[in-house]
């Protein structure tokens, strides 16, 4: 679901928009990201999408399988998330989408979509947004899930692929443990939003 409507975000001095930014909401399976995305993106007032609908037919089949993706399933997947981050921001539109962005150079990628041709962040920020959680927790959360591609087995494949995000990388972690709207309220607070 791509949806470029935005709900009365916060405005920046004297009544301006604040610069635009890309929020990618990442973890692996069982986290929340869908929810707590779409959450963020409501009480932002920013474009949302969701970061499985950019996957093609024959990756959500290899998943629904069973089986995990491996790079050459996943790089057209994430230029596709970049160039839609690119096209809300190159439009002063603040965008959110939950990714799982498992390694550095997946979100390398992701980063690229706020820049110029020159590599400069003129278009806008992008942030991670890490959701963390308990092996057992996130496990509990997919097996509870119905009619989703994604199988319990593939936990352990994607946590043997997270890279957590590095101290120079644009982000911060999360913890998963709470309901959706408090991890929603420290997400805000925590990108320096009011989370009223």
């Amino acid at each position: 679901m791509f949806s470029t409507e935005t709900s009365g975000g916060p405005a920046g001095p004297a009544g301006t928009d604040p610069a635009p930014r890309a929020i990618v909401v990442m973890g692996v399976a069982g986290s929340g990201k869908t929810t707590v995305a779409a959450l963020l993106a409501g009480r932002l007032g920013a474009s949302f999408a969701e970061g499985d609908d950019f996957h093609s037919p024959e990756n959500v089949a290899k998943m629904a399988a069973g089986h995990p993706l491996d790079d050459d399933d996943r790089w057209p997947w994430l230029r596709g998330i970049r160039d839609w981050f690119a096209k809300e921001l190159n439009e002063g539109r603040s965008a959110v989408v939950p990714c799982s962005a498992l390694r550095r150079s997946y979100r390398d990628l992701l980063e690229t979509a706020g820049r110029d041709t020159n590599g400069s962040n003129t278009n806008g920020s992008v942030q991670f947004v890490h959701l963390t959680g308990s092996y057992d927790l996130l496990r509990t959360r997919i097996q509870g899930r119905a009619g989703h591609f994604m199988k319990p087995e593939m936990l352990d494949s994607q946590l043997a692929a997270l890279e957590p995000l590095a101290d120079d990388e644009p982000g911060f972690s999360v913890d998963v443990t709470p309901r959706p709207d408090q991890i929603v309220d420290e997400i805000l607070h925590l990108l320096g939003e009011d989370a009223a």
